[in-house]
């Protein structure tokens, strides 16, 4: 019998997800097929006959409640991307973003990494990292920056939420804060001339700026850190390594 597989969100436009699985579920012969859901209440998704699925904005957190259990990994990041539908019909929440974080992570050069990280196991004092958003998308990236030691603040719109606000942003703050990463969507197609508010004049070939965007490759926000320098790295490496991982969950786990 085929199984079918998908991705919720709200809303969706172009998917990397549904190209990724069909072509791998054709090449590995196996019947089954991948569609979008747009769902504009996520207490849908139990109508949903799958057999797995993926989540994105805005539901890596809303879909928690849903769930019957959790990876450990999910659980202590506290938002899901990828859900398996068990024999019995439990779900099943991971993180598959984790993975993707952890290969961006990989690619940026050894000169700036020791700037900044303890990846290497340096034993030097390390610069705070920014990191711009607080939603499910950012949960992941500080679990990852929790476990390689790497410190960062929180920006949010909301004071509640985060350390600095944007208006907080000053010049001053960016200078100190060596590795910057966009964990909100503002800069995605098809909002391409929008960017996070930053002074991005304080931006130098010493800072690493890391979107998790993949669509467009370069957003507006790494367009600035490329025109003062710094090392930019796009969300593309991120999105193929965790949609590997989600295919070793759907099909493997």
């Amino acid at each position: 019998m085929k199984k079918i597989y998908g991705l919720i969100g709200h809303p969706l436009g172009h998917s990397f997800s549904k190209d990724y699985f069909t072509k791998k579920f054709e090449l590995e012969g196996l019947d089954c097929e991948y569609n979008n859901y747009d769902l504009e209440d996520i207490s849908m998704v139990r109508q949903l006959k799958l057999s797995g699925f993926n989540v994105t904005i805005p539901y890596k957190e809303a879909i928690l409640p849903y769930l019957d259990e959790l990876d450990p990994v999910a659980a202590e990041v506290g938002a899901v991307n990828t859900v398996k539908v068990l024999s019995d019909g439990r779900l099943r929440g991971f993180n598959t973003d984790v993975v993707g974080l952890e290969a961006s992570l990989s690619l940026i050069p050894h000169s700036a990494l020791t700037r900044f990280t303890s990846l290497r196991a340096t034993p030097f004092r390390i610069p705070p990292s920014l990191l711009l958003g607080t939603g499910g998308a950012s949960k992941a990236v500080q679990y990852v920056l929790r476990k390689h030691q790497i410190p960062f603040h929180l920006v949010s719109r909301d004071p509640e939420k985060g350390d600095f606000t944007y208006q907080d942003l000053s010049p001053e703050v960016i200078k100190t804060h060596l590795l910057i990463i966009n964990a909100t969507p503002v800069g995605m197609f098809p909002n391409v001339e929008e960017a996070p508010s930053l002074p991005y004049e304080a931006l130098s070939p010493d800072h690493v700026l890391l979107d998790l965007i993949y669509n467009p490759e370069e957003t507006l926000f790494l367009r600035h850190g490329r025109e003062h320098g710094a090392t930019i790295l796009n969300g593309l490496t991120m999105l193929h390594a965790q949609a590997d991982a989600t295919w070793e969950v759907f099909i493997k786990n």
